[in-house]
């Protein structure tokens, strides 16, 4: 047995005991099929007379398992509070007298801390460069851009409505044909060659565009092929990106900004935000990872499991939200429940790692929690869910949630020192 089990036995006899045999003797009596009695009529003598009082045992022992759980959270409450995994319950022997059951407890394992402050980590200091801030004008003012009609030539960068038919051999093929097909220049859409070879035309033109399809093409009776493309251009488009005036910083709705100077002044401001809270979550993931280096901890393999089950439900909902079931994801990556939980094995086991590290350091900086505290703290969070208080608190978990919540950043707070 692992340092971090414990066994216990329960016995359930007397009253108890006969009372969850009665129970079952009527459960089965129901459909017992006995010469001259209806289905639940046989006396109790007669039923056992012909099935045998074992026949009950096992129907009674369903009963009387959750009376022993009850009288083990009850009798052993020390030891149910350092549960970390769900007790897993065994039947050692039953007879007419009694019947006794052995449960399996997972402890919290011994955590053993090293040096969990003055680790030596810091968080990085963020910026916006100015490249960020252009880039950033940039793809805002192209999400405004408008495609304008252009009497001129096709340049990189305008927009070409064609019609295109395919030639391998002279042979038109599967999918080389298109109409009044709209095709950005510069783009990277069709293969290389054909982009380049409308540059320079214009609106009623007519052009063959010899190109070659590359030798790893996913069709494979047109790799590596020679072909030619019949064009035919009807309209030449440029795509006209607003200046930073008046009528874009309308067409934007951004309160209080008018000019250039304060818009880049905002975007400045969203990208340090964003920064800000990057650099943040990799400063707790670094000291996280620092602290638990010096930590020693034997994880029962118990609680391993269950952060496995957690972390595929987690996975599944994920997979939900795109439209696709658990048991489709399977099938498209050939793999299983098994496979999948090998790959999150380190992950669970980081996890619990640091759950651990972090309950055994607000252990040893008495960090407690009172229901004042608690109850300020769902209410805040209640009021930036905007959730009315029962309600966050039944989502959350219950106050004891919102308690353990509060512990587990307090110790982390306990890091940064």
């Amino acid at each position: 047995m692992a340092k971090s089990e414990k066994e216990i036995e329960i016995v359930i006899d007397g009253k108890e005991w006969k009372e969850a045999l009665d129970k079952a003797f009527k459960k089965a009596n129901k459909t017992a099929k006995i010469d001259g009695f209806r289905p639940g009529k046989a006396p109790k003598e007669v039923f056992i007379k012909k099935y045998g009082k074992a026949s009950l045992y096992m129907d009674a022992a369903d009963e009387a398992a959750d009376l022993a759980y009850q009288k083990m959270l009850k009798d052993h409450k020390d030891d149910v509070a350092e549960l970390v995994a769900r007790p897993e319950i065994a039947l050692k022997d039953v007879d007419d007298d009694k019947i006794t059951f052995i449960f399996t407890l997972t402890l919290r394992p011994t955590v053993k801390l090293g040096k969990y402050t003055g680790l030596g980590i810091k968080k990085d200091e963020v910026k916006a460069s100015e490249k960020e801030i252009a880039d950033a004008i940039d793809h805002m003012r192209e999400r405004y851009a408008e495609d304008v009609i252009k009497e001129g030539k096709i340049e990189n960068g305008d927009i070409a409505v064609i019609d295109f038919e395919g030639f391998v051999d002279g042979v038109p093929f599967d999918g080389g044909k298109s109409e009044n097909y709209s095709l950005k220049i510069g783009s990277g859409t069709f293969i290389p060659g054909f982009e380049e070879g409308l540059i320079g035309l214009k609106s009623g033109d007519e052009k063959d565009v010899k190109v070659k399809f590359p030798d790893d093409y996913h069709a494979d009776d047109l790799k590596g092929k020679d072909a030619i493309f019949k064009i035919k251009v009807h309209e030449v488009k440029e795509v006209k990106i607003p200046e930073l005036d008046k009528d874009f910083f309308d067409d934007l709705g951004m309160e209080g900004i008018t000019t250039k100077e304060e818009l880049e002044a905002q975007i400045s401001e969203n990208i340090i935000v964003q920064k800000e809270s990057q650099a943040e979550n990799r400063y707790y993931d670094d000291l996280l990872e620092a602290a638990a280096k010096n930590v020693e901890v034997d994880i029962p393999e118990a609680m391993i499991s269950e952060e496995l089950d957690r972390m595929v439900g987690q996975y599944s909902d994920h997979l939900k939200m795109q439209g696709i079931t658990l048991e489709q994801f399977y099938k498209l990556t050939n793999s299983d429940e098994a496979a999948l939980k090998d790959q999150m094995r380190p992950e669970a086991i980081k996890r619990i790692t640091y759950r651990l590290m972090l309950e055994e350091i607000a252990k040893k900086e008495k960090i407690e929690i009172d229901d004042k505290e608690a109850q300020e703290e769902a209410k805040k969070l209640a009021e930036k869910y905007q959730m009315k208080e029962d309600e966050f608190l039944s989502a959350f978990g219950g106050i004891d949630i919102v308690k353990y919540d509060m512990r587990m950043r307090k110790a982390m707070e306990i890091l940064k020192k």
